[in-house]
């Protein structure tokens, strides 16, 4: 009997021993819940892409949804109303959301990209110079984001005025390539693959990159709001190194092997086409290597909204940028 009690004993602690260490190795391996809403859903976002493809953010803790959400106005409302936790678009949106005096405003905490994505393509096939846009009508992008105020910054400082061109902001952004095939328009900004799939099917010629045209900015960065940021921080820590992560991976690899990765999240596009895209946003230098934004390219975004007449003030760059855990 006292051997058998025994026996009950030890099955006893066996069993209690192997749910101790099941329900350890289930804690240490749950994730934490992260929506994020990106602005558009383009190769140029290839390191994001890279890092969720490769369980990046799942190293560090976190199970990270990417949601669709198009327009940088539609980014920061789905943060400020807390259907996404992480909002993805430019930081300009986030200096028009301080400006309007919001208190529980938005915080940009990670770069992505330094460089306006999108690329002017021309209905007719020419040997593009800035002056040829003189009395043209361009599909830009809506009023106040970043494709047409960039454009009509390099305009301007390259020695064409606005007025001299027509700068359509009336169009939707999802809406914009439709317009131009349906005859709208002399030339259309476009992201890519978009501006590629048109050039493809022969609807127009891809002749410049307003991103070279426009020189570095925080073009398309993570925010939050600042409360979350506060009581988030470990979210906030592992996603920054999680995007390092992706970054790294596309400065160190050939445009082909981040089209492996990333070719799935475009299943339109042919891998050799993805390649060659990727190619394209390497050569005009689009990415950070760090996720760090500087005062400079802080200031230089604020000077391309001034020139667009959409800056009331000059935001604070060390309120609206936190760089606590940029590499």
């Amino acid at each position: 009997m006292k051997k058998i009690i025994i026996g009950l004993i030890l099955v006893g602690l066996i069993i209690a021993g192997y749910f101790t260490f099941k329900d350890k190795d289930t804690k240490d391996t749950e994730l934490k819940n992260v929506k994020v809403g990106e602005v558009t859903h383009s190769v140029f976002y290839a390191p994001q892409y890279v890092a969720h493809s490769l369980g990046y953010f799942e190293e560090e803790g976190l199970n990270v949804e990417i949601i669709l959400t198009a327009g940088a106005d539609k980014v920061t409302a789905a943060v400020l109303s807390g259907d996404v936790q992480i909002g993805f678009c430019g930081s300009e949106a986030t200096i028009y959301i301080y400006n309007q005096g919001e208190k529980d405003y938005l915080v940009n905490f990670a770069g992505l990209t330094k460089k306006d994505g999108s690329f002017l393509v021309a209905r007719n096939k020419n040997k593009f110079k800035l002056e040829d846009l003189k009395g043209k009508h361009i599909i830009g992008g809506r009023e106040g984001g970043m494709p047409a105020m960039t454009l009509e910054y390099a305009l301007n400082n390259n020695g064409v005025k606005s007025s001299e061109t027509n700068i359509d902001t009336s169009i939707d952004f999802a809406s914009m390539s439709g317009a131009f095939i349906g005859g709208t328009g002399d030339y259309v900004a476009l992201f890519e693959p978009t501006a590629s799939q048109l050039e493809k099917q022969g609807y127009g010629h891809i002749v410049a990159s307003i991103g070279k045209l426009g020189g570095d900015v925080p073009y398309t960065v993570y925010n939050a709001r600042k409360s979350y940021i506060e009581k988030n921080p470990d979210v906030i820590k592992g996603f920054t190194k999680a995007i390092q992560k992706g970054l790294d991976y596309v400065h160190k690899h050939t445009s082909k092997e981040i089209a492996e990765i990333i070719k799935d999240y475009f299943p339109d596009t042919k891998e050799e086409e993805l390649e060659e895209i990727v190619q394209r946003y390497k050569d005009i230098d689009s990415w950070y290597e760090n996720t760090k934004i500087s005062e400079k390219q802080f200031n230089h975004i604020q000077e391309i909204v001034k020139n667009a007449g959409k800056l009331d003030k000059k935001a604070p760059y060390n309120k609206l940028i936190d760089n606590t855990y940029a590499k």
